[in-house]
């Protein structure tokens, strides 16, 4: 088993930024592609970003490209996701995830670990 802990949500203007971390415990060395997910109420969860095993390939949604970063620290079994230039439809649960699946996937049905999830606001 994996288990996932997500840090650094919180409350942020518009404009602002954030760095969230997701440390990674456990069968570390089954993971594979690492991702970044969110869900706004009401909403579905909603794939944000994801990094492969050796961070040579990496996936975002259209609409966080240019303003989010994602980055993983294999040695410290660590994935970041950098956000700036934080707008106010970027509040949501953000979740992080892990998948033993070989390659590089994106797809939220192919994670089969999830992290708890840590509250990003964003004010206006």
């Amino acid at each position: 088993q994996v288990q996932l802990v997500e840090s650094g949500g919180g409350l942020v203007q518009t404009g602002g930024s954030l760095r969230l971390s997701c440390a990674a415990s456990g069968r570390t060395f089954s993971i594979y592609t690492m991702g970044w997910f969110r869900q706004a109420p009401g909403t579905e969860r909603e794939s944000v970003a994801a990094i492969s095993r050796s961070g040579g390939r990496t996936y975002y949604a259209d609409s966080v490209k240019g303003r989010f970063t994602i980055s993983r620290d294999n040695a410290k079994n660590t994935v970041y996701l950098q956000m700036n230039s934080l707008k106010p439809e970027d509040t949501a649960i953000y979740y992080c995830a892990a998948t033993s699946e070989l390659g590089f996937v994106t797809g939220r049905g192919r994670y089969n670990y999830w992290g708890q999830g840590t509250q990003v606001t964003v004010s206006s």
